[in-house]
């Protein structure tokens, strides 16, 4: 039990990881460092997206409207952080 909780971890760490390039990636496009219009760049934004988009989805529609501030990948890794938190909690029963 205790390594399948250590996968969870590792695939959790993945998801923060993935979420972390994403909102940088997204900065660097809206500041114009990064242009969509190379293929390479457009094509890790594109697949970051179609990765992510089935976890901001529902999130998208129970937020409100913020503008042009979008604060789901905000709420995805606080929700990716408590379930660490609680994956690591239940992991000291199974030593």
């Amino acid at each position: 039990m205790l390594s399948l909780i250590q996968i969870l971890l590792l695939i959790l760490d993945i998801v923060w990881f993935i979420i972390l390039a994403h909102v940088i990636m997204s900065w660097l496009i809206n500041f114009q460092v990064l242009n969509l219009h190379q293929q390479l760049v457009a094509q890790i934004w594109y697949g970051l997206n179609r990765i992510l988009e089935p976890i901001y989805g529902p999130i998208r529609r129970i937020l409100p409207s913020m503008g042009g501030l979008d604060l789901t990948p905000l709420v995805v890794l606080i929700a990716v952080y408590a379930l660490r938190i609680v994956l690591i909690n239940n992991a000291v029963y199974f030593y």
